[in-house]
């Protein structure tokens, strides 16, 4: 029987954000929300090698895996490409991953974060083929693509490789239209094609699960929390088999599981109260950073990039927010100001969101230091 089959419910458990203890996994809450979600009928499991700096993949051998019948649950791990330069050292890259999780296969196996730039070194280094083969020898049950890049880069790889058999996009109400991510024009590049969409960051980082009171005030007629609408939302569209949420405590789990454990896609109503709400938020100029983090991991004046953005956010969204004693705690020290930026530009190369990140920091330093 097809994974796709046994997949139980279309909402899944993203490992990117866990509940942390001391800069480690706590694995004894999270060993509680692993029960809590099998239990509620859920079975979907998703990270990646880079994930929490490489802690993701033993957190979910001890608290799932050691913890639960093989089985039981789906697990998705990805091919990420600074852990690789050459098609030699993918497979036993591979076979890391598979003793860091502590498992024999892994049910999808995603060549990660896939773009113009990167879409290339894989293919150099025969990437997909070598996963093609990993499926051929049972250690790997479907192979598709994470996608960050426009979607004429999405057509020409599901082109190239139409053995692809799921596309994981980031699609959110926010970047509905951007013509950055091009969540629905990558969206209907998936349909063309006929490929199970999963979708990664509906709630984009947690910013759309705390609106502005005026945006919230949009929905709150309808009932339920501003994070159960993102979910719905990205839910509720033709073809998507998959929604991913990274939860960093019980408390986001137990909102996430009551609306998702009978799914009911949104009303018209809903998605027009959704329409009202992305022109509220679009009118705030908010920077349309997620958290991903993967900016700060090159940085070489060690500038904690997302958290100064959600510095310059909160000070547009809340009145009275001490932006500027926010500022001085979070950076000096080990940590850059945003005025320590020396433009290298690794950070907008890497950037998912397509930001302009050195412009942003400079004015995040006019208005903060």
């Amino acid at each position: 029987m097809s994974v796709f089959n046994e997949v139980k419910k279309n909402f899944g458990f993203g490992c990117m954000r866990l509940p942390m203890k001391d800069n480690e996994v706590d694995i004894e809450q999270f060993s509680v929300m692993v029960d809590s979600f099998l239990n509620a009928g859920f079975n979907y499991f998703d990270t990646a090698h880079g994930y929490l700096s490489e802690k993701s993949e033993p957190a979910i051998r001890e608290a799932l895996v050691k913890r639960h019948d093989r089985a039981s649950f789906i697990l998705t791990d990805k091919l990420s490409s600074p852990y690789f330069k050459t098609h030699e050292e993918i497979r036993p890259l591979f076979e890391s991953q598979l003793a860091a999780c502590g498992v024999d296969y892994f049910d999808f196996y995603l060549m990660h974060s896939q773009n113009r730039n990167s879409f290339k070194k894989f293919k150099e280094c025969k990437a997909y083929e070598t996963a093609f083969e990993l499926k051929k020898e049972g250690k790997v049950r479907h192979v598709g693509i994470s996608f960050h890049d426009t979607a004429d880069v999405l057509d020409q790889i599901l082109t190239e490789y139409p053995e692809l058999e799921c596309v994981q996009i980031q699609f959110n109400y926010i970047d509905y239209d951007d013509d950055g991510v091009q969540s629905k024009l990558c969206y209907d590049v998936c349909r063309k094609h006929n490929k199970p969409i999963i979708i990664m960051e509906p709630v984009k980082g947690g910013s759309l699960a705390g609106l502005p009171a005026e945006a919230e005030a949009l929905l709150s007629p309808f009932g339920g929390s501003s994070a159960s609408f993102a979910i719905r939302y990205a839910a509720s569209f033709e073809g998507v088999f998959m929604v991913l949420s990274g939860m960093s405590n019980t408390e986001q789990m137990n909102d996430n599981l009551s609306f998702m454990r009978d799914f009911k896609p949104l009303s018209d109503d809903e998605f027009k109260a959704i329409d009202r709400v992305r022109e509220v938020l679009k009118s705030m100029d908010i920077i349309q950073c997620t958290g991903c983090s993967y900016c700060t991991d090159g940085c070489p004046s060690n500038i904690p990039i997302p958290t100064i953005f959600k510095i310059v956010n909160n000070s547009k969204r809340y009145t009275n927010y001490g932006a500027k004693w926010w500022y001085g705690f979070q950076t000096g020290g080990t940590r850059g100001k945003a005025s320590d930026c020396v433009q290298c530009g690794q950070c907008e190369d890497i950037c998912p969101q397509k930001l302009n990140v050195i412009e942003l920091l400079k004015q995040a330093a006019a208005e903060l230091e």
